[in-house]
């Protein structure tokens, strides 16, 4: 069924659950897709064919149950688990990524953190100690890790993402700006506000 969905579809259901768990904090316990769209900026027959890839999550006439909604999306989107997650550098962004309490609670836990500067090797970002860039393969093997976030100047990031796929990485989120030449079967997604500032600048008069 996966290989059906376009990727424009997956890439929309985290959107749709933020909202949802937005409504379920301010004590909403049903919704429709049109208060979704509204909230979203997408249609509601956007968001209710969207959701059919996945079955019948609601009701014409009396919506969406919260609750049941986002513990369905969670499935869908295997964060209905804790994922642990190799994080590589750990100078400035890194050490904000560390310290970002976003994580936690959306399936997601830092359980590793690695650089090559010798001068911070040994040292702590709040519980975990500083790797070796050098170990990062014997430490992710070890503890199956499948996701990993690269922090390091765009010189080194292809080859520390070409250590991750060698250690059995198959999702990269990458900060480095600049494009990762990887296998079809590892997933990327890339974080770079310059591109996406420079994206909104052509708007501008």
């Amino acid at each position: 069924m996966t290989a059906n969905i376009p990727d424009i579809v997956i890439g929309r259901l985290p959107i749709y659950l933020r909202a949802l768990s937005r409504l379920a904090v301010e004590g909403h316990e049903v919704t429709s897709s049109h208060e979704l769209g509204r909230r979203l900026g997408i249609s509601s027959a956007q968001i209710r064919k969207d959701l059919s890839h996945f079955g019948g999550f609601g009701k014409q006439g009396t919506g969406y149950q919260i609750s049941y909604l986002v513990e369905q999306l969670r499935q869908v989107l295997k964060v209905d688990q804790e994922w642990e997650v190799a994080l590589i550098g750990a100078g400035d962004l890194g050490t904000a990524l560390m310290h970002y309490k976003g994580f936690s609670d959306r399936g997601f836990r830092i359980a590793c953190v690695f650089d090559n500067a010798p001068q911070k090797i040994g040292k702590k970002i709040g519980d975990l100690d500083i790797h070796a860039i050098a170990d990062m393969q014997s430490v992710i093997k070890e503890r199956g890790i499948k996701i990993a976030m690269i922090a390091v100047p765009a010189e080194k990031a292809q080859e520390v993402a070409d250590k991750l796929i060698e250690a059995g990485v198959q999702a990269i989120l990458n900060y480095a700006p600049m494009t990762l030449n990887v296998p079809g079967n590892v997933k990327v997604q890339y974080i770079d506000p310059v591109v996406n500032m420079q994206r909104m600048t052509f708007y501008l008069v």
